[in-house]
């Protein structure tokens, strides 16, 4: 599942990160996203862009195409 598809209030794990996003991946590595990190989707925008998660206490801002190449497992508690 694609990080654009959690719905607000739900939980994830990241996966993996999507071919070809090297400036991405820096920038999320420097906020703390890694594989297996928990997040939380706080909210997205009406048209679903940009969207808002917390990742270890600190909430990020991401565009929807950004979201899009993000692989998460959702967390069922």
């Amino acid at each position: 599942m694609k990080l654009f598809e959690v719905k607000p209030g739900m939980k994830c794990r990241v996966k993996a990160l999507g071919p070809g996003m090297a400036a991405l991946r820096r920038r999320l590595l420097d906020l703390g996203v890694l594989s297996g990190e928990p997040l939380l989707v706080i909210r997205k925008a009406p048209l679903g862009d940009p969207m808002e998660i917390e990742v270890k206490g600190t909430r990020i801002t991401l565009r929807r195409d950004e979201a899009q190449k993000i692989e998460v497992e959702v967390e069922y508690d």
